[in-house]
């Protein structure tokens, strides 16, 4: 985990985003067991306290559970998982529609630089 925080926004709040994405996308599996809090705290170069923030904010999002004795474990619950994925994929999408309109590209020719540089068939 090679993670570069800015100053403009707490890192606890980054870190939230930064797992929440590695869930979502799959890098961190349906049921994978987590590192301890001080081990993904030494992963990313945060205090400790820091991390236990993050992890308590995705616990309570559902993303992570505790097993008492056993540790932090990503949810299975799948459903959930898609949810917080197309919800993630709305936003970048209405960013990047917003962004096109401010620079004066129509939506329709937003859509048509989608499929140009996508590579839709």
């Amino acid at each position: 985990m090679n993670y570069i925080f800015d100053n403009d926004r707490p890192i606890y709040v980054q870190l939230v985003e930064k797992l929440r994405l590695e869930i979502v996308s799959g890098n961190l599996k349906v049921g994978d067991r987590l590192p301890s809090v001080r081990e993904l705290a030494l992963a990313v170069r945060v205090n400790p306290n820091t991390m236990q923030k993050a992890l308590a904010e995705l616990e309570s999002e559902g993303l992570v559970y505790t097993e008492r004795t056993n540790g932090k474990f990503v949810t299975d619950n799948k459903k959930l998982i898609e949810e917080i994925k197309r919800n993630l994929a709305k936003e970048k999408v209405k960013k990047y529609l917003n962004d096109m309109k401010d620079i004066g590209i129509t939506y329709e020719e937003a859509i048509k630089y989608l499929h140009e540089l996508g590579g839709k068939e």
